[in-house]
């Protein structure tokens, strides 16, 4: 039998050699970070493990998608349950800056013991066609109608994926058909767009359009983990291939490496077709896929992340150097101030490796993306979700990353007397 393990590792090693043949440049990434890698490992060989070995740094994986409605949202957890993934954490992309109209939530395993096996992630948006910031009573209703109307997820899928989380995995021949099943459904459809529905969709935002505006959800993003995130950048802009314009996440710096710093090459424009109103069907192009990479540090307590928070907020020319004077320098440091997560077995101290996501930063990938921002209006928010009220819609409890990372570094202490 197949473990929920392995069928999660079957089903990040497919979706990237699917995403490697619709995207290739993403092959490209996947090329040179393990270039990068495979040198850092080299010239750091006591360091570059800290963070996890180089066989799980390798196979690490992290996906994005987008769904309508939170029957969709619904599905999406039957199926990564399949897969040993729960939903962890609530990010609410409305309150960025510019806003995206979407709420979301990231699928992963929970146990360190699966996260060491392998750690794939999902990160998933959910349009919120009910806040009037974005979208009017009748473009609600038109969107509403449109997204009731399609199916995302086939019931063989759904039923595969209940039976794996019942059983703890699927024979052979299951398992195949799983991730095959699975992977499919995320593959870029060949199915006209109606260019008339989408256009009017991408006025209000170009994430509402690659959501609602098609018949099918697909890969947005796929990302490798490298452990030297500048030198990346750079030899992807040495080959020529279009980077965003910076680094998301904590500036580069003399301390700990925390939280999570990504980047990404700008999205192609890739042929589509597109129905036109007169019933004729015409060959165009789209701009909404792109391939990311992320390098990961320690996980930070609340007090850590308020700090950071704090030196984000603050004026970016000086980033670094408020950074030096005001952010523990050392692991030391960090735990001194119970700033970050570790674990303690036999007395060696291993910091927690942050698997969660940063809203700014995802934020900040979406809008450097994008043709254009979105189009808000002085509506008012309709859909008022919360993690507790996403969790109800969808029939799951969304579990708190803080928490999870404590009760592991709890566990690593042992009973406490």
């Amino acid at each position: 039998m197949a473990e929920i393990h392995e069928l999660r590792s079957r089903f990040a090693a497919a979706l990237s050699r699917m995403y490697g043949r619709e995207v290739p440049e993403y092959t490209t990434l996947v090329d040179v970070t393990e270039s990068v890698n495979a040198d850092f490992l080299a010239a750091h060989p006591d360091s570059a493990e800290r963070f996890g070995s180089i066989a799980r740094v390798t196979a690490e994986r992290h996906g994005a998608i987008r769904v309508g409605t939170p029957a969709e949202l619904h599905d999406v957890a039957v199926l990564f349950a399949g897969f040993g993934m729960y939903p962890v954490g609530f990010y609410d992309l409305r309150e960025a800056s510019p806003p995206v109209p979407v709420v979301s939530t990231a699928f992963r395993p929970i146990e360190s013991g699966e996260l060491a096996r392998n750690p794939f992630r999902v990160f998933t948006s959910m349009l919120t066609t009910g806040d009037r910031r974005f979208f009017d009573t009748d473009l609600q209703r038109q969107l509403d109608g449109f997204l009731s109307r399609r199916r995302l997820f086939p019931d063989v899928l759904l039923s595969l994926a209940r039976r794996a989380a019942d059983d703890g995995g699927l024979d052979e021949p299951q398992a195949r058909r799983f991730v095959a099943l699975a992977t499919s459904v995320f593959e870029l459809s060949h199915e006209p767009v109606d260019l008339g529905w989408y256009r009017e969709l991408e006025a209000v935002s170009a994430v509402a359009a690659d959501i609602g505006g098609v018949s099918s959800t697909h890969i947005n993003h796929l990302t490798p983990r490298v452990l030297d995130i500048d030198d990346l950048y750079a030899r992807m802009s040495e080959r020529g291939v279009a980077m965003i314009d910076r680094i998301q996440g904590p500036p580069r710096w003399g301390g700990p490496a925390v939280l999570l710093r990504q980047t990404s090459f700008r999205a192609l424009a890739e042929p589509r077709r597109f129905a036109l109103p007169d019933g004729s069907v015409a060959d165009g192009a789209l701009r909404v896929r792109f391939g990311e990479v992320e390098a990961r540090g320690i996980a930070l307590t609340e007090s850590g992340r308020e700090l950071y928070d704090d030196l984000m907020d603050a004026d970016p020319s000086n980033t670094k150097g408020l950074w030096d004077r005001r952010f523990p320098t050392s692991e030391d440091e960090l735990e001194k101030h119970e700033a970050a997560y570790f674990t303690y077995h036999g007395g060696v101290r291993e910091p927690i490796v942050y698997e969660d996501f940063l809203p700014k930063s995802a934020a900040g990938i979406f809008r450097s993306n994008l043709d254009t921002d979105t189009s808000a209006t002085t509506g008012e928010a309709g859909d008022d979700f919360s993690r507790a009220s996403l969790a109800a819609a969808i029939g799951r409890d969304i579990h708190d990353p803080y928490e999870l990372y404590r009760r592991q570094q709890e566990q690593s202490r042992g009973p406490q007397r």
